[in-house]
């Protein structure tokens, strides 16, 4: 079974970042919370393990 990465894992992160945000740019709070809901499901598909996707869940709340 995987484990969740929770150590930094994204190269150049600070251009990901810059990347999700120009995403966003012009969308509607709408538009902006669909896109995040396509992504989640987008990276959810390619992890595809349930365990750790189910990880993913219980941290998040947790850090929430």
């Amino acid at each position: 079974m995987a484990k969740l990465t929770l150590t930094p894992n994204i190269d150049l992160p600070d251009d990901f970042y810059a990347e999700l945000i120009e995403a966003h740019d012009g969308l509607t709070k709408t538009e902006s919370d669909a896109l995040n809901a396509r992504l989640v499901l987008i990276f959810a598909n390619h992890i595809g393990d349930r365990a750790v996707l189910a990880e993913a869940i219980r941290v998040a709340k947790e850090a929430g």
